[in-house]
């Protein structure tokens, strides 16, 4: 391996690495704002100035050296310092004093770097320039007139999100960041500039003026707006979560999160079920909870198990749904699902519902096949790991379902189900490819397995797969990518009707249940039952408007819970505020609804709880393992049921990203989101 020296110190480093690189692997912290691990080199802003030998006798630009044998390289020589002063007096040029105001103070690079690089004075005394405002959208605040031209926001839309809607106009000292037509920002992943932005010229928004950052409890926790688990960190002051923020794993979502993810957390607030209701003369009245509890528990006593029937909803933490299964099942119900939406998987293997590629391990797949998948309204996050397997030109991308714009280049192998058999068949020049491919990976997506037909369109899917060897030695390229956070525990636990059971769609009929209980569940049609229905949730949305008893339960940032990701990976939520008003933990609600139906369970605290799931379900004691980095063989051949298909066109269940859940339903600033998005979309057409 190549050497180099690093202020006197030898270290050994990789070819290829940059000196800015080797001096970070010897311990030298350099000061950087162009410059970002994830986004190409810009080499614009200069503060990341060594000097090296040999090599000419000036200053040179760390992040775009190559590193090379034999060089020593100074990071704290007199040459250095002063030419970073230089640099530092330069960018505070026409930088404004507005430090005190300024929503980026406390988190803010050029207040750190000013401090530790710069000059405690300026030969500068002229006016500084001035710089209008841009209209970025209602999720990023602009104040260009801060702005340093590091092109980092430039760089991450055009390269990351896929969408080059901000770019640098001008010349010279009347250089500008702004966005083409004055049009917002059409990205769901837009708010990571304010992330990346290393000065206050881009701010949240929603969060302007809210709080400060030392003012803030900041708790590790995961998402739940999508089936994907990012890491997230809830920052919160007092009893109110005021922004969520990303945290960096590269196994999941590296260190990006999507605007739904970071700004629907104002609906926490918004629409909350804060006391037990019961319903009495058609209307909804407030109620303790010892009347909530008698009346749900007089009607389930009063009705037989095969008229009573659980749905949980797409929110839910293992932790409540285990409970729920052990206290209706001990009175003999059968008709439980997790699957609101008609999901044809939940029986067989679990790899048969996993994405067992895993995350990370999709970029060692050469071809992807996406069936019936739209990962840009479905898990934006992944979709742009996707677009950059596209941009390094490692990985050919094909696509049946509808003709979206992916934010990278594919195949359009047609829109129904039809294409899958017509895929095997045929001599295309994508399928040629599939069949040749090493690590070949089908994403499969909700759109194709919420349908009428779903039964066949799987076994349609499976034949493909084995046909092309999806599933090899040392590689499992079968993935399912679910929509809901709370899908893939609910599969684990087996949270699915029993024999004789019925699902989700037939619970709902009119005439088919006497109880109904929701845990949550909000996206099924309700307007049909006429069943007694108790709705135990967060959010005044769809089953609070049908219920006969509401019990508020709380909200995924106000409860330690457990969450299995679409790869079937198990992350810890942990609780950064209290419930709001009366509300109660979910699973600690059915622990005590257990007392007034006879049926006491066998635990007290979530610790007595989480020690049953772990041996019942032994998965869920695994954290933060992800199963498919281990693959393990899928017989493809028993899933699904051959059958005829229609001829119906995939969609996707995602019909307006921003509106996917009651959270979010309930969020101003999603409605916001939702409303420039559909205009966005109407002036496309």
């Amino acid at each position: 391996m190549p050497r180099a020296k690093v202020n006197g110190v030898e270290i050994e480093f990789e070819g290829g690495m940059t000196v800015l690189q080797v001096a970070e692997l010897a311990g030298e912290e350099i000061p950087r704002f162009c410059y970002h691990e994830r986004l190409s080199i810009a080499g614009n802003c200069r503060m990341c100035l060594v000097e090296v030998r040999p090599g000419p006798p000036k200053p040179q630009a760390s992040c775009a050296l190559p590193a090379a044998d034999g060089q020593e390289i100074l990071t704290n020589s007199p040459m250095v310092q002063k030419a970073r002063q230089g640099v530092m007096e330069f960018l505070l040029i026409n930088h404004p004093l507005d430090c005190p105001i300024c929503d980026q103070g406390g988190e803010c690079d050029l207040q750190d770097q000013s401090i530790g690089y710069g000059r405690d004075e300026t030969r500068y005394g002229e006016n500084k320039r001035a710089v209008e405002e841009k209209q970025m959208g209602p999720l990023i605040k602009t104040v260009m007139t801060r702005c340093i031209q590091c092109t980092r926001c430039v760089r991450f839309i055009t390269e990351v999100a896929g969408v080059p809607d901000i770019g640098l106009i001008s010349r010279g000292e009347d250089v500008e960041i702004t966005t083409y037509l004055g049009k917002a920002v059409a990205s769901e992943l837009s708010a990571n500039v304010i992330d990346l932005c290393p000065v206050g010229a881009l701010t949240s928004k929603p969060y302007a003026f809210n709080a400060r950052p030392w003012e803030l409890t900041k708790t590790q926790s995961v998402d739940v707006m999508d089936a994907l688990g990012s890491a997230i960190r809830i920052d919160a002051r007092g009893p109110a979560v005021l922004r969520i923020l990303p945290r960096t794993n590269d196994a999941v979502n590296e260190e990006w999160i999507s605007d739904k993810t970071r700004y629907a957390c104002d609906g926490l607030a918004r629409q909350r079920l804060d006391r037990p209701m019961v319903r009495q003369d058609g209307k909804l009245k407030p109620a303790t909870w010892a009347e909530a509890f008698a009346a749900v528990a007089a009607r389930i006593k009063a009705a037989s198990p095969d008229r009573i029937g659980v749905i949980a909803g797409d929110l839910q933490d293992a932790e409540s749904m285990k409970v729920a299964l052990d206290l209706f099942r001990s009175l003999g119900v059968a008709s439980l699902d997790c699957r609101q939406d008609g999901l044809t998987l939940g029986q067989g293997p679990r790899e048969s519902w996993l994405f067992n590629s895993t995350i990370e391990g999709l970029e060692q797949a050469d071809v992807i096949l996406l069936v019936g998948a739209n990962p840009r309204l479905e898990a934006p996050v992944l979709n742009a790991r996707i677009r950059k397997l596209w941009l390094a030109g490692k990985t050919r991308i094909g696509v049946i379902g509808e003709r979206a714009d992916l934010t990278y280049g594919y195949d359009h192998l047609g829109a129904g189900p039809s294409s899958i058999a017509g895929l095997r068949d045929d001599g295309s020049d994508f399928a040629a490819a599939l069949k040749a491919a090493r690590r070949p990976a089908i994403i499969i997506g909700q759109g194709a397995l919420t349908r009428p037909d779903s039964a066949a369109v799987l076994a349609a899917i499976a034949a493909l797969g084995a046909a092309v060897g999806v599933v090899r030695e040392g590689w499992n390229g079968w993935n399912v990518l679910h929509t809901a956070a709370a899908r893939v525990a609910g599969l684990d636990l087996g949270f699915i009707p029993a024999a004789g059971g019925l699902n989700a769609a037939e619970m709902t009929a009119r005439g088919a249940l006497d109880v109904l209980v929701l845990l949550g569940a909000d996206e099924i049609d309700l307007t049909g039952t006429d069943a007694f229905v108790v709705y135990l949730g967060t959010h005044g949305d769809a089953g609070a408007h049908r219920a006969d008893v509401i019990l508020p339960g709380a909200a995924y940032t106000e409860k330690n819970g457990l969450y299995a990701n679409t790869e079937g990976r198990v992350q810890r939520g942990e609780r950064a505020v209290f419930p709001k008003g009366e509300a109660k933990e979910d699973w600690s609600i059915l622990r005590a609804l257990s007392d007034h139906l006879g049926a006491r369970l066998p635990y007290d605290t979530l610790e007595q709880l989480r020690s049953a799931l772990f041996a019942d379900h032994p998965t869920f004691g695994q954290i933060d393992y992800a199963p498919g980095s281990t693959p393990a063989a899928l017989d493809l051949a028993g899933l699904g049921v051959a059958g005829a298909v229609a001829p119906t066109p995939f969609g996707s269940p995602v019909k307006v990203f921003h509106l996917t859940n009651p959270i979010a339903r309930a969020s101003v600033t999603m409605a916001e989101c939702a409303a420039v998005a559909s205009g966005l979309k109407l002036a496309a057409e």
